[in-house]
């Protein structure tokens, strides 16, 4: 038996090993397609914002708090303030169509409380993952 022999068994099932790592990773990328359905903006009383938004392809609740919060930090840039402070998110799955109701406070200076968002920061996080916003 020459040498060729013994090595092919042992380069095959490492090039198996690492072909696999990479086809698993990939997959996983790949998976994650958001169909992104739209966003409903309301103003609800002075500062108070609600932001509805719905999608496909979610991974779990936080691709929509996600979509959510990429809408707020738009809609805050464009009434001409610079911080939104989260209030709260309600998101319900139904058919595998994702919707959520998400509501902030806007404001000119950095807000109290415990989820704050710098607008214009998250708003280009936001459009170089490809996020839509308002």
């Amino acid at each position: 038996m020459g040498r060729g022999a013994l090595i092919s068994p042992l380069v095959m099932s490492v090039a198996t090993a690492v072909s696999g790592c990479d086809a698993a990773e990939s997959e996983s990328v790949t998976q994650f397609r958001p169909d992104y359905r739209g966003i409903e903006t309301r103003l609800l009383d002075g500062d108070l914002v609600s932001f509805r938004v719905e999608m496909a392809g979610a991974r779990d609740t936080t691709d929509v708090d996600r979509y959510a919060e990429c809408a707020a930090a738009q809609y805050t840039l464009i009434r001409g303030f610079g911080f939104a402070r989260h209030v709260r998110t309600k998101v319900v799955e139904e058919g595998g169509i994702w919707r959520g109701d998400a509501v902030y406070t806007i404001s000119p200076a950095l807000p109290d409380g415990i989820r704050k968002i710098d607008a214009e920061v998250v708003a280009a996080d936001c459009a170089e993952n490809g996020i839509p916003m308002v």
